[in-house]
């Protein structure tokens, strides 16, 4: 509201998380009417996710009036006053005055995870209660005594069972075979899954689900591919190591390596491009890139360098330093893994990008005072345009949110490949520990600290511990090799705290992330395939409520658990 007389204002505003923005035009607001005694008004809608910086100048001349820094509520309402406090020094007042307030948009979450506490104290309070030799009896009364027997010797064990903690839901048939399986790995698999149809699906529409526009903070999407990829590593040693105890050979074992790469490939071209509604897919933007193409290309390199070397023995090492068995045997790969991360620093920081600094790792748009706008993501990007094409690739980057970035940017490009290639490898570690040090817990428990703090160490120096000021920034667009140390060091310490959970203490499961872990190319193409058909989508009576937003996209990642938990009960495994 502008009590000034003329020329008027110019309202601008530079959002919180945009490093080293311009500010970017609001509105004009007319000067007053002194006549009619009406101050001049513009109405503009805000962002909320951080804090803003708005300023008021001048529409002629340019003479900053008044700069306010405020973090504004969801739907609230604000009026900004300008008026003259002194005429006679020209003193002006900006003065923010809260007409209506915001709302507290965290309430339905708490709601949500009452809700979910509610139903997990109830499951828990029917297993104890079951264990009840008198309600135990009574149920037997009330069902038929077969059917019953068959759904409590399936469901709990056998009611003489030593085995009560475990709440191992898998039939006592095949029992035995599921406990030589890691559970912590299917586990960490299927939280990591969890979360990300959660987040795809919108997140409740929260902007801490969401990815982060370039630098910086660690929301909470921002690990969950790169787990997938951590333990797809971790899986690798303790299947190839399998297959070869089995005597199936290393030519066999090549030819599955490379078709499942091959489909997996396939799978993410497919899902990325889901134009089912407009016709078959054209040539002429089908998008290249995608998670499970990058994840299949990174099985593909981690898979044939671990087949390369690997023993169908992994007993114990003889050589000298006994304690770095699970490492000095197979120092080739680490000096690929070496290789490949100096091509990815030399690429990154040499190479030569038309109309930008060298070793640029910035968002372009109107970010670095709008001095690089078609720069985003550096050699990155620009490798993507010049070997896939524009139109191959995401046209709709995180970056452009908040840089207004008008690049089209990938971030599972090609560049970024190398990264993930050198996280599945940390993960491929995670699996050796595991495997050479078998039945020894506290010795893997250790190592899984060990390497934690390492890769902590190796990330504060990368980053200075800072967001925008370190050697190389933690970045999951680009998939820096800071991003890649830090999202290991909490790989390290997660798979740590499920592996003793679920394995060494068995005081837990692993349900209900289990489930979708044993099936987790099924859910993950399936979430993509389905996202917008009922049941796991609905039209909403109000599309700005984020109580109506969580409630559809806990409905629609419930519902995927639960059919996660159907197939294994059915011992239905869609592997490739």
């Amino acid at each position: 509201r502008n009590e000034l007389p003329a020329p008027g204002l110019n309202l601008a505003a530079r959002s919180g998380s945009c490093h080293q923005c311009l500010y970017q035009f609001l509105a004009f607001v007319p000067p007053s009417n002194e006549s009619l005694r009406k101050p001049g008004t513009a109405s503009v809608m805000v962002d909320t996710q951080h804090p803003l910086t708005l300023l008021l100048n001048s529409s002629v001349g340019d003479r900053d009036l008044c700069k306010i820094q405020y973090h504004f509520g969801e739907f609230g309402n604000y009026s900004l006053v300008v008026k003259t406090l002194s005429t006679s020094t020209q003193t002006v007042s900006c003065d923010l005055i809260i007409n209506e307030g915001p709302i507290n948009s965290y309430l339905p979450i708490l709601f949500a995870l009452l809700v979910y506490m509610g139903v997990l104290a109830i499951l828990i309070a029917g297993r104890l209660l079951m264990k009840i030799d008198p309600v135990r009896n009574w149920v037997y009364k009330k069902l038929n005594p077969r059917a019953t027997d068959r759904m409590i010797n399936s469901e709990l064990g056998s009611p003489n069972t030593t085995d009560s903690i475990n709440c191992d839901p898998a039939p006592q048939s095949w029992s035995t075979g599921s406990r030589q399986r890691l559970r912590s790995l299917d586990t960490f698999r299927g939280l990591s899954l969890v979360i990300m149809v959660f987040v795809n699906y919108g997140g409740g529409k929260y902007w801490f689900f969401k990815h982060e526009s370039w630098n910086g903070k660690l929301h909470f999407s921002s690990a969950l591919f790169s787990r997938f990829v951590f333990i797809m590593g971790t899986s690798v040693a303790l299947a190839l190591g399998s297959m070869l105890r089995w005597g199936s050979s290393k030519w066999k074992v090549l030819r599955k390596i490379l078709w499942r790469s091959f489909v997996l490939i396939l799978l993410g071209i497919i899902v990325v491009n889901p134009n089912y509604c407009l016709g078959p897919l054209s040539w002429d933007n089908l998008r290249i890139p995608g998670v499970l193409q990058r994840l299949g290309f990174t099985y593909l390199v981690v898979a044939a360098l671990e087949l390369l070397f690997t023993r169908a023995d992994s007993g114990t090492w003889e050589g000298r330093f006994p304690a770095l068995q699970d490492i000095l045997p197979y120092w080739p790969q680490w000096i690929f893994i070496l290789v490949l991360e100096t091509i990815w620093l030399c690429l990154t920081f040499l190479l030569p990008v038309p109309d930008c600094p060298r070793g640029y790792l910035g968002p372009g748009g109107i970010g670095d005072f709008g001095k690089y706008p078609n720069c985003t993501g550096g050699a990155a990007g620009y490798i993507d345009r010049l070997l896939l094409g524009e139109k191959h690739m995401y046209q709709h980057p995180s970056s452009g949110v908040t840089y207004l970035s008008t690049m089209p940017y990938d971030p599972e490009g090609i560049l970024g490949t190398i990264n993930s290639i050198v996280m599945a490898f940390l993960g491929l570690q995670a699996g050796k520990i595991t495997l050479f040090y078998k039945d020894q817990p506290k010795q893997i428990m250790s190592r899984f600290i060990i390497w934690g703090i390492v890769m902590g160490i190796i990330s504060a120096i990368l980053t200075k511990c800072s967001k925008e000021e370190g050697f190389i920034p933690i970045n999951k667009n680009l998939w820096s090799i800071s991003y890649v140390t830090t999202m290991s060091c909490f790989a390290f310490i997660l798979l740590l705290l499920i592996y003793y959970l679920v394995d060494v203490k068995k005081w837990w499961s692993g349900a209900p992330f289990l489930y979708p872990g044993m099936n987790s190319i099924l859910v993950y193409i399936g979430h993509q395939v389905f996202a917008n058909y009922f049941p796991f989508k609905w039209k909403m009576q109000d599309s700005q409520s984020h109580a109506e937003h969580l409630a559809q996209n806990l409905t629609a990642t419930t519902l995927w658990v639960i059919i996660s938990y159907i197939l294994y009960r059915k011992r239905i495994f869609w592997k490739i």
